[in-house]
């Protein structure tokens, strides 16, 4: 393998760091479901005190043609580019206590020399423990509380935390393999699944961003303020909740999606929350398809875009 250290460049701040900081991690670019890890990382970054400490390189770790960088054409010429960034943080939380943050966009390429990379930062700096966040698309109800899927070795958190524990392939994203690796060598490290409503997957869900820095601070005891997103998300159920009365397929499926779950937190031989009546899981295209249903009934009834926050 190469140098993993050609990824990234340390900055003076990073002389700064101490030892047995938790290490925090989103990465953006897959499935990021009602922006959770967006909102996530973006409020985080934009709420608390940081320097940057790392910074990889784009041009080695991005395929800038699949997710171009932005920038601004005025009138007759061109200004603010926003360069693609990929960033170790210290920041502090509410209490002023110390933490990293691993935030940006997730690798295209070099997943193992990433991998590798973030394990010798991990080294580097002394890193007590290392949280990841994540969210998919799932048929559950936005009238109950947002599960979590739960992995890593830390089983105080598996354990009380995952509400569903599936056997099965899945897609890995970069911070699956980080996990994977920093496992095989004992370290302690926890990845928090947020499972959030398929028809609300495409909208910024605040309660999406609230769960992630509430199973981040289980996980690490960090304390974040979360006022300003607890009003976001009453704003947004209220719309939410308003459309739901106004549409009766709407509410027909919110009504089997809440049953489906209350049956299951019960503690029945459901095997899952999100499993139909014969204990299948739908499929991606399943939903999509139930979903664009769903979206095609509101545009002709209102001619408005829907669940817009």
């Amino acid at each position: 393998m190469r140098d993993a250290s050609e990824l990234y460049r340390l900055t003076p701040d990073a002389a700064s760091v101490p030892e047995g900081l938790h290490l925090v991690a989103g990465l953006t670019g897959f499935a990021d479901a009602g922006g959770a890890v967006g909102q996530f990382t973006e409020y985080l970054l934009g709420t608390m005190n940081h320097v940057v400490v790392a910074e990889f390189d784009a041009d080695l770790l991005l395929d800038y043609r699949s997710r171009r960088p932005i920038i601004y054409f005025d009138e007759d010429h061109l200004t603010d580019y926003q360069p693609p960034a990929l960033r170790v943080h210290l920041a502090r939380d509410e209490l002023g206590q110390p933490f990293l943050m691993l935030a940006g966009f997730e690798p295209d390429f070099r997943w193992e020399q990433f991998s590798q990379a973030l394990l010798d930062l991990v080294d580097r700096f002394g890193v007590a423990s290392t949280t990841w966040v994540h969210s998919i698309p799932m048929p559950v109800p936005h009238t109950r509380p947002i599960g979590v899927t739960v992995s890593g070795n830390r089983e105080e958190l598996t354990s009380a935390m995952s509400v569903w524990r599936p056997h099965t392939q899945v897609p890995a994203n970069a911070l699956h393999l980080v996990e994977y690796r920093l496992a095989e060598q004992g370290r302690p490290t926890v990845g928090f699944i947020l499972l959030i409503p398929h028809y609300l997957a495409d909208t910024e869900y605040p309660a999406a961003a609230i769960s992630a820095l509430e199973s981040v601070s289980a996980a690490t005891g960090l304390i974040f303020p979360t006022d300003r997103l607890r009003e976001a998300n009453r704003e947004f159920l209220g719309k939410i909740d308003a459309q739901v009365a106004e549409n009766g397929e709407l509410a027909k499926l919110v009504g089997a999606l809440e049953e489906r779950h209350d049956s299951y937190m019960a503690g029945t031989t459901l095997r899952s929350p999100l499993t139909d009546e014969d204990g299948e899981l739908p499929s991606a295209d399943e939903i999509a398809a139930e979903l664009e249903k769903f979206l095609a009934f509101k545009r002709h009834n209102d001619g408005e875009p829907p669940l817009a926050p």
